[in-house]
């Protein structure tokens, strides 16, 4: 097994998967370099966990290439599974089991020899700082230790390809840290990781980012290469009522994008727009403004620019 020459691990040409009258991916186009944390981002729909079980081999594509770890997925889909590691959206191992017993099992599954797991699971305990808690029945364990346990399942093996699909949704903001932690190192052991994620901060994380919309994708690359493609000025607009304030905003001719982000607004507008002509069209409509400062874009605004633009070129 060995990667292309031009050092991809992952390779998708024009794939498509349908699942009755709802297309999942639409013609996606991607590769994933070796060695490198990939970021698939996209909100509840977009096609993420349709396209990571295409991936692992779960799932049959349609129509298009897919070759992971120089194996082609639909063609030899348990080709690829010694080189690949999965890791779900739910805890997919077994609670009345401890946490040794489930790693142990895992290994086993993948034919391991039991030296080398032995040796590579304290190695892991280590990593993951659940050495403490070998014995400890996985149902005792709280949702962030639970995903270090799936993850030190996950890379028993030593697979070159991490496939994970929203690993931290649902874990607390320290956990979620840790977690990131741990991936941010697998590189350095030789592991090429793909992670699906909703989260903006986890994608800033990623070395690429590809952003996946209703089964498309509409961009990718690094996220400093995203956030530059953000064209105009961008304001943050604090402002009651928030969805009033959206609306007169999105009416303006000057605006691209409207982007709700917690309590904030974010305003794509075009070059030269004069902040007081956002004040005075807000005001003008009995809106409140607390503040209404030109930002530097984020992937947030990247994201809502690749959805705008994929709208207008629809239109």
């Amino acid at each position: 097994m060995e990667a292309s020459d031009s050092g991809e691990l992952i390779r998708v040409r024009a794939l498509r998967k349908r699942f009755g009258e709802v297309t999942a991916l639409a013609g996606v186009d991607l590769e994933v370099r070796s060695g490198e944390i990939f970021g698939l981002l996209g909100p509840d729909g977009a096609g993420k966990t349709t396209f990571i079980r295409i991936l692992c081999g779960l799932l049959r594509p349609d129509e298009g290439e897919v070759v992971v770890a120089g194996h082609d997925v639909a063609s030899s889909p348990e080709a690829v599974k010694p080189y690949t590691g999965y890791l779900a959206q739910r805890f997919a191992l077994y609670g009345d089991l401890t946490v040794l017993e489930n790693a142990r099992f895992c290994a086993r599954l993948f034919g391991v020899p039991r030296q080398a797991y032995e040796e590579r699971l304290a190695e892991l305990l280590r990593i993951t700082r659940l050495a403490p808690f070998g014995n400890r029945l996985a149902e005792h364990l709280s949702g962030g230790m639970r995903q270090k346990l799936a993850l030190m399942c996950t890379l028993i093996h030593r697979p070159r390809v991490l496939l994970l699909d929203e690993p931290t949704t649902g874990v607390d903001p320290a956990s979620r840290r840790d977690f990131w932690r741990l991936l941010s190192g697998l590189p350095a052991e030789g592991v090429t990781v793909l992670v699906s994620t909703p989260y903006m901060d986890e994608a800033e994380r990623c070395n690429r980012v590809a952003l996946l919309h209703r089964g498309r994708l509409l961009a990718s690359g690094a996220p400093a290469e995203l956030k530059a493609q953000v064209k105009g000025i961008l304001f943050d607009v604090v402002a009651s009522p928030q969805q009033q304030a959206r609306q007169v905003l999105a009416r303006l001719g000057e605006v691209h994008a409207v982007t709700l982000l917690g309590d904030r607004l974010h305003v794509a507008a075009s070059a030269g727009t004069d902040r007081k002509a956002l004040l005075s069209a807000l005001r003008d409509a009995g809106i409140e403004v607390e503040s209404a400062e030109p930002v530097e874009a984020g992937l947030e605004d990247a994201f809502a620019a690749a959805i705008a633009e994929e709208v207008a070129g629809v239109g």
